[in-house]
């Protein structure tokens, strides 16, 4: 076995950006904006007014594009993992690239705001570095993920051992 999988767990938790509309919804939406734009547009173009139908398909495309970045950007994850040894971060960003820290649990503070404001950050700071995590999630969500990990760091400083994983 390794070191790892001979540790106790405190804290486990992937992180992920919420996104409300999945691809069937993106789907139906763009198909109710292409039909009007398709009538609208071709009647602007039989009646000799042309360019209203390029701009249209400008519009129509300008939004594809900005769903599509959106969707990029749903791909970005964080992994927080706290054991006996050391807290880990890994972040997937929406690009693909990958970073991880590796955070020592006895000397690391949990920084959020209480209450959340939007422009609130979730701070790990350790000695010298400090680490802003969750940036994509509410600041209540922050939060709450604030709450979670300081009371994981009590549970690992006072070796109260790691909370039973749900069945």
């Amino acid at each position: 076995m390794t070191e790892n999988a001979e540790q106790a767990c405190y804290f486990d938790a992937e992180l992920m950006p919420h996104r409300s509309l999945g691809l069937r919804g993106f789907r139906i939406l763009f198909g109710v904006l292409v039909a009007p734009n398709l009538v609208v547009g071709g009647a602007f173009f039989y009646s000799g007014a042309w360019p209203v139908f390029g701009f249209m398909g400008i519009d129509l495309a300008l939004l594809y594009f900005l769903f599509r970045l959106n969707y990029r950007d749903a791909k970005q994850r964080e992994t927080i993992r706290l054991t006996d040894s050391a807290l880990v971060v890994h972040r997937v960003g929406a690009n693909g690239e990958e970073t991880r820290w590796s955070l020592e649990p006895y000397w690391l503070r949990v920084e959020m705001d209480a209450p959340p404001r939007h422009d609130s950050v979730l701070a790990l700071i350790a000695r010298d570095q400090r680490l802003i995590v969750g940036s994509f999630l509410t600041p209540e969500e922050r939060l709450e993920l604030a709450l979670a990990l300081r009371r994981a760091l009590h549970r690992q400083r006072n070796r109260l051992g790691p909370l039973p994983s749900p069945a």
